[in-house]
């Protein structure tokens, strides 16, 4: 399990800025957030919502929205990030991740809104992914895409990301990258505490 205090999520939020000098509020869902995350799926491009789903569906279902929502529950966590629209907090686009602690990896899926692509949103949400899969102490985190998503193939590259055939789907690919950076090290504050702090709980620690 992870030792994230999630009895306090906030503690948690990051504020990224986008190569577009746009600024991003990204934390963890909440359950106040349920009605606004169902809008933003629902909100997405049918060609969007088949690329994150890889299938057709016009909302999340009762049992993924629950999913979405149960933050730390078996090591997975959704975060979404938002900002400031028209006077009205706004998600912008969401990701999903899990920690297989049993081989050090972490998993992830996102998505941005269809009206805010092309300003780096994605770009900002991934390295803010990779801090997090850093203090969480894995080793390579990995993502599933479509072979016809470029865009996302496109990101996953520029992002230093090697590709590999899906183990189990022929009409996907997978994208693996190695983190290899020590607590210490890692450029997000939040997640640099909270990677130190983990470390310091650890029982090699104080052995």
């Amino acid at each position: 399990m992870s030792s994230l205090r999630l009895e306090d999520l906030k503690q948690y939020s990051d504020t990224l800025q986008t190569r577009q000098g746009e600024r991003l509020n990204v934390r963890f869902v909440e359950p106040r957030d349920t009605e606004e995350l169902q809008h933003y799926f629902r909100s997405l491009s049918t060609r969007s919502r088949y690329s994150r789903f890889f299938g057709a569906i016009s909302e999340l279902p009762k049992g993924l929205l629950h999913d979405f929502l149960e933050v730390g529950e078996r090591d997975r966590f959704t975060v979404v990030a938002t900002k400031m629209v028209d006077g009205f907090e706004t998600i912008v686009a969401e990701a999903r991740y899990a920690l297989h602690a049993e081989t050090a990896t972490l998993e992830f899926g996102l998505s941005v809104d269809d009206r805010w692509q092309g300003h780096g949103i994605a770009t900002a949400l991934m390295k803010n992914l990779e801090c997090r899969a850093a203090a969480l102490g894995a080793l390579h985190m990995f993502g599933d895409t479509l072979r016809s998503n470029e865009t996302m193939i496109s990101l996953a590259r520029k992002s230093g990301f090697a590709f590999v055939n899906h183990p189990d789907d022929w009409k996907l690919v997978r994208f693996d990258k190695e983190i290899g950076v020590a607590p210490k090290d890692i450029p997000c504050a939040s997640w640099r505490l909270a990677a130190l702090s983990r470390q310091a709980d650890s029982p090699s620690a104080s052995a």
